[in-house]
């Protein structure tokens, strides 16, 4: 019986396929070898399996399914012989390209952001940091809701000949699912502004007592969190995994020669972090940009160092 529940535990959330697009017409959002292996780390942060990677070459992507047509077929057959049960894109799809892929795959499909966004929702664990994930959640939903009901508009059309129940409310469900997801838009939004204010209050008691700030930057899974850890002696979840860290962490460290200073210990950045992502952790980022100084740390062990720099 134990032995049971211990396997339960530990089967994989998915089985993924992953798939990437090179393209020069993509430029900074084109897959690459590189880009696809940052993709099935994600993967595994996120509690599920790779259990292929697929990678096309293309001068443009296809409008409709991004990928070709062919190549969607091969997939769906990968699909099928892996008993996958879902296909994450290293690129953005637009909402119509991921319903296309999702109608024609028979699977759930996720583009990079979505993975990044479930990564977060799982490791969010302050007031804040649930905040912020759930705007960028909204954020990312709102365009891709109305890409879902596109299709039942165009079925109704005009001319009263589609299928019974699809003219009208398809439209009036759509409006009433964008006004619900703008309202808690601008409540989170408001909800963050309160706590940017009390973030505002704390900074200007530290630098009335002049304690001077360090915010430690670097990639994710460069080392942040073992260095504030090995610096303040503190015992801050460091793992070998994407996003350990996500809430900012404040420690205060006593130097040797005498005095004080204030070490934080910030998100880690990635490639093609996304834009809402970057702008729901405004007040995260703040404490960084806030700093007097900024401890950039790089993993020299990583063969994409150099690149891992130039994003942070």
């Amino acid at each position: 019986m134990e032995e049971n529940k211990l396997n339960t535990v530990e089967q994989p959330r998915d089985r993924v396929v992953l798939v990437g697009l090179s393209s020069p017409v993509l430029k900074a959002d084109s897959a690459d070898e590189e880009s696809m292996d940052e993709l099935a780390a994600l993967v595994e942060t996120a509690g599920a399996v790779s259990v292929a990677t697929v990678l096309q070459n293309l001068p443009s992507p296809n409008p409709r399914s991004f990928i070709g047509e062919g190549k969607v077929a091969e997939i769906k057959e990968l699909i099928g012989s892996t008993e996958a049960t879902m296909a994450i894109f290293d690129n953005d799809l637009s909402p119509s390209q991921m319903r296309v892929l999702t109608e024609d795959l028979g699977v759930q499909v996720l583009d990079r952001s979505g993975l990044i966004l479930d990564i977060f929702a799982q490791r969010a664990k302050t007031k804040e940091g649930r905040l912020q994930v759930e705007l960028a959640q909204y954020q990312y939903l709102l365009p891709r809701l109305i890409g879902m009901w596109t299709h039942l508009e165009r079925q109704a059309g005009t001319s009263g000949k589609g299928p019974i129940g699809s003219k009208g409310p398809g439209e009036t469900q759509l409006e009433t699912d964008r006004r619900h997801i703008r309202r808690k838009i601008d409540k989170l939004k408001a909800e963050l502004e309160e706590v940017r204010r009390v973030r505002a209050t704390q900074r200007q008691r530290r630098s009335k007592n002049e304690i001077p700030v360090v915010a430690i930057v670097g990639y994710t899974n460069a080392g942040k969190s073992t260095l504030l850890n090995t610096l303040s002696g503190a015992d801050v979840l460091a793992e070998d995994k994407l996003f350990a860290t996500l809430d900012p962490v404040v420690r205060t460290v006593k130097m040797p020669a005498g005095g004080e200073f204030l070490l934080v210990d910030t998100v880690g950045f990635i490639s093609k972090l996304p834009h809402a992502l970057v702008d729901a952790f405004h007040s995260t980022l703040e404490e960084a940009l806030l700093a007097d100084v900024l401890l950039v740390i790089s993993d020299g062990a990583s063969g994409e160092m150099i690149h891992q720099h130039d994003v942070v």
